[in-house]
């Protein structure tokens, strides 16, 4: 099960990178083109950036970290980071609904990546502390 979660930070960064891609792009549609998935729209958000630093850098190394942690059989840390990394995913999807009116393709597969990530690291974590207890 580990390196499924590791293959699932594999397929994260190359998604951070894709976003990434498109945070670093000029191809920004105009303002009165607002179909409900416009990746460029989301990348080229105010919310893109956490203190001049892109989103989805940060995508690229939280995955990394994930998949090096899950590698090195880390299960406690792997679980908790992806916690920090679901919510941080939750809070930029409320973004997305609620105040850009638009969704990134990118941002949404990363997030699916995210939720799996976090319950497969769980069920690792149970299933050595239930180990453990026998």
């Amino acid at each position: 099960m580990r390196l499924f979660v590791v293959s699932l930070a594999v397929v994260g960064v190359l998604v951070s990178l894709l976003a990434l891609s498109v945070h670093y792009s000029p191809d920004d549609e105009p303002e009165f083109s607002r179909p409900a998935w416009n990746s460029s729209l989301v990348n080229h958000s105010p919310y893109s950036v956490v203190y001049g630093i892109p989103v989805a850098l940060l995508g690229v190394a939280g995955y990394a970290m994930l998949g090096l942690l899950a590698f090195y059989r880390r299960r406690l840390l792997t679980a908790i980071c992806s916690v920090f990394g679901l919510a941080y995913a939750m809070y930029l999807t409320n973004i997305e609904a609620h105040v850009l009116d638009a969704w990134c393709v990118y941002c949404v597969v990363s997030f699916i990546l995210i939720t799996l990530i976090v319950f497969i690291a769980f069920v690792q974590l149970v299933s050595q502390v239930d180990q453990t207890t026998r």
